[in-house]
């Protein structure tokens, strides 16, 4: 069985009609880093028709990066900030025009809303900023959360400028830095890296699923270029 979902989605993304068994769902994987849950996907011509919760949506296939079986997809609970960090997380985002949820997530992998931590490579705060960065950005005092989240938040906007608010590139910069993802020109092949990019993708996904029906998440996409086209 697990054999025969591989080989579906494979063919799939080959251009292949396919049509994925009615008992469990695969992972449609869009470039802005949404997963949409499909009990049946078929291609026609350059887009995919998926069965979803509610009826059916075509996604372009150059949305699509790739397909999940769902033995591949693991639960990710998706985080939640408390006070105050909810509320700095909130003025920053809003501040500098990124989405909330990103913000909270990746704080959720980089520090688990630990605002003295430290990591191996000197990485400080709720954010992980390097030294390095935190002064480039203006950072008096880098374990102080206001700082560490506004900075953070400033530098994701940089990164989702530099890559045509790419979510998946932006990310996985933000964890390797920009100088890899451009010498890849894609996710660098680093298991580290590409785990990164995935729980948070999934736990951002996990929160606006709550908000955003199907045809919204696809939209979104739509703003989103670039990468490999590669599982991550």
């Amino acid at each position: 069985m697990r054999l025969r979902r591989t080989l579906c989605a494979a063919a799939a993304l080959a251009g292949i009609t396919v049509c994925a068994g009615p008992a469990r769902a695969d992972y449609i994987v869009l470039r802005s880093g949404q997963r949409l849950a499909a009990t049946s996907y078929e291609r026609r011509g350059d887009v995919f028709r998926l069965q979803v919760s509610g009826g059916y949506v075509d996604v372009p296939v150059a949305d699509v990066v790739s397909i999940e079986p769902e033995e591949v997809f693991r639960s990710v609970p998706a985080p939640e900030a408390k006070e105050p960090f909810a509320q700095l997380i909130r003025e920053a985002a809003r501040r500098h025009g990124v989405d909330e949820d990103l913000v909270t997530c990746v704080i959720a992998v980089e520090s688990n809303f630990n605002a003295r931590a430290v990591s191996r490579r000197n990485a400080q705060g709720l954010m992980q900023l390097l030294p390095e960065t935190a002064t480039r950005l203006g950072v008096k005092n880098i374990f102080d959360p206001k700082e560490n989240i506004e900075a953070g938040t400033v530098y994701l906007r940089e990164l989702l400028e530099r890559y045509n608010n790419d979510m998946v590139l932006a990310l996985a910069a933000y964890n390797a830095g920009p100088e890899r993802v451009e010498r890849f020109g894609s996710v660098p092949p680093f298991q580290e890296t590409r785990s990164y990019v995935s729980r948070i993708t999934r736990a951002f996904n996990q929160k606006k699923s709550r908000k955003q029906n199907p045809k919204q998440a696809i939209r979104a996409a739509r703003t989103a270029k670039g990468t490999d086209g590669q599982p991550l």
